[in-house]
């Protein structure tokens, strides 16, 4: 597997990013994540109606504690969008996630199931 990320991946975005990365299940390909993953809730009504919300829930990681917050997960490969890429309609960081993933089937060999004779499931004649 391959994951992109960007710098507009923030909250659920960094969270996924990271775990993809820390749980090793392919690159992550792209930008580095924005860092914002301090969750709110809309929970303290006003008088008035409005709403006010404060950070209240974080995050921690086994590698890096609590410091995707503020800084974001860095992609194992780094592929810029550039202004130019936008504006010809290509989009470097897909093609390199395809490459990778077109390198990575190559490497890694496909599973050809054998099933050999099928389970019977019945009830047995006596």
């Amino acid at each position: 597997m391959v994951a992109l990320t960007n710098e507009h991946a923030g909250s659920d975005g960094d969270i996924f990013s990271h775990s993809f990365k820390l749980m090793g299940l392919g690159p992550l390909i792209g930008k580095r994540t924005w860092g914002g993953v301090i969750g709110i809730h809309p929970r303290h009504k006003l008088v008035d109606g409005t709403v006010t919300t404060q950070p209240e829930f974080s995050f921690w990681f086994k590698d890096v504690g609590w410091n995707v917050e503020n800084y974001g997960t860095d992609p194992d490969i780094e592929v810029d969008i550039a202004p130019q890429d936008f504006v010809q309609d290509t989009d470097p960081q897909l093609e390199r996630a395809i490459a990778e993933a077109l390198r990575l089937a190559d490497e890694y060999p496909t599973l050809e199931p054998k099933p050999g004779e099928r389970p019977r499931l019945g009830r047995l004649n006596s």
